[in-house]
């Protein structure tokens, strides 16, 4: 396979350029000209259009194909709703319902979705928190060998890498553990779409020893927003299995707008991305060495260099209202609450606009600095073991009530409750409610933490299973 070749790119192009084409399909614009403005006309499917009717010139498995190849994987399918419909796919073939997981705490949304949806049964494993700045660090392997010989009946270990914030486990030791206990290893790598295409940058997750693994390219690569690749490795994983669960997610009308611009970032990095990736490296250590000079700021150690961290307790000020300012100056950014700024840097990047960044920051943090104070993130939520009463699928279909949070003592939770920073649930559905935890999740809000997820950020009520 070439992989300086974009056949569904290439594909789509030919349909747009074609004056001929009078279209009798959807999408119901049909691209027309008196209806149609700029914000339509790049608009198009891949049946009856970029493809035919029939995927007879098969431009869709030969652009994943390539994608397959480039990451080393057996089978790669490009995901139009994001990592979620590959994390999902994933927790359908991985196990049957009632089976267990393994699954890291830290886990995105929709991977919580996944186990809804598949009817597995999780057993958490979680990562150790800095009390100095509220971020998570990795799993260690050996709270994956503790959680292994508890459930030895486990189908599957499922991670978060790198987590949010950059940080990256030991996949290679999990990997190796999970292999002697016969089980495969799954990774959702949404935030580490860049991973492996520079020395400077930890490998991709397959490369360690995963048996799969899902990566956003429209998060730190280039598709259009929503696009993401799905990878699997055959052995411990059916990727026939893979691929039918995939498909029962997948919609029958897709895009292929979103689909030749993954095929498009394939190409980019398969072509450039060492190159590219030296520079955004370079501006990230550039940026680093800048704000290294902000008294108060720490910009976190990450494993991802291009991470950028912002913990602003120290400085005594808001990361709301800098955010503001940033805000009024044109600047947008990824993460923003009372102690942590995250600005993505990714390779669209240039010495322009992180000079842009860098000056608006210096120029907001002295305006709003303050009297330095704790990060709110870190309490004692994070010593408190979850009591399971309920299996997560059970819970979502369980009627529900809404209560005052002092009334919800000893009842199953409904929802789920994430500080954030590090946006780990300290509770989730099916889970015990304490009185210690609500003592603690009270105590996050109280310093400035965000509580996500919930109903009720503020916590005066919460959901419940209905009694």
């Amino acid at each position: 396979m070439d992989q300086a070749e974009t056949p569904l790119a290439d594909a789509a192009e030919a349909f747009l350029a074609d004056a001929r084409i009078t279209p009798f399909t959807t999408p119901g614009h049909k691209r027309a000209p008196h209806l149609t403005d700029d914000f339509l006309r790049h608009d198009l499917p891949l049946s009856s259009g970029a493809d035919d009717l029939h995927a007879r010139g098969g431009y869709l498995a030969a652009a994943e194909g390539l994608a397959a190849e480039l990451w080393g994987a057996d089978l790669c399918r490009f995901c139009l709703n994001g990592s979620t419909q590959g994390n999902q796919a994933l927790a359908l073939a991985a196990a049957r319902p009632g089976q267990r997981a393994i699954v890291s705490r830290n886990l995105h949304k929709s991977v919580f979705a996944g186990l809804v949806l598949a009817g597995l049964e999780p057993v958490w494993i979680r990562p150790e928190i800095d009390q100095r700045t509220g971020v998570a660090h990795g799993i260690r392997t050996e709270a994956l060998a503790a959680a292994l010989a508890v459930a030895p009946d486990a189908q599957a270990v499922v991670l978060v890498e790198p987590s949010f914030v950059g940080v990256v486990s030991d996949v290679a030791g999990l990997a190796k553990l999970s292999h002697e206990a016969g089980v495969p290893l799954i990774v959702d790598q949404a935030w580490g779409a860049h991973f492996g295409f520079h020395p400077g940058l930890p490998a991709h997750s397959l490369a360690l020893g995963a048996d799969a693994m899902v990566v956003s390219a429209h998060k730190t690569l280039t598709s259009f927003t929503q696009g993401a690749y799905l990878f699997a490795k055959g052995g411990r994983l059916d990727v026939a299995r893979v691929s039918e669960a995939f498909d029962l997610l997948h919609t029958t009308s897709p895009s292929a707008a979103i689909l030749a611009s993954l095929d498009r970032a394939r190409h980019l990095m398969a072509t450039r991305g060492e190159e590219l990736l030296g520079t955004t490296l370079e501006l990230a250590a550039g940026f680093r060495e800048r704000m290294a000079g902000v008294e108060g700021l720490t910009v976190v150690d990450s494993d991802d260099p291009t991470k950028l961290v912002l913990a602003l307790a120290a400085t005594g000020a808001d990361g709301l209202e800098v955010e503001d300012d940033l805000v009024s100056e044109g600047i947008r950014l990824e993460l923003a609450n009372r102690d942590t700024l995250i600005p993505l840097l990714t390779i669209a990047d240039t010495r322009e606009t992180v000079e842009r960044l860098t000056g608006a920051l210096h120029r907001a943090l002295e305006r709003r600095r303050g009297t330095p104070r704790e990060p709110g993130g870190a309490s004692v939520v994070w010593s408190i073991e979850p009591e399971v009463g309920m299996s997560p699928r059970e819970a979502f279909f369980a009627p529900r009530e809404t209560v005052p949070v002092d009334r919800a003592v000893g009842r199953l939770a409904a929802e789920t409750v994430a500080p954030y920073p590090p946006g780990i649930p300290a509770l989730a559905p099916g889970e015990v409610v304490t009185a210690p935890l609500l003592d603690a999740l009270r105590e996050a809000a109280a310093a400035g933490t965000r509580l996500a997820y919930c109903s009720d950020p503020s916590l005066g009520t919460i959901q419940v299973i209905a009694s």
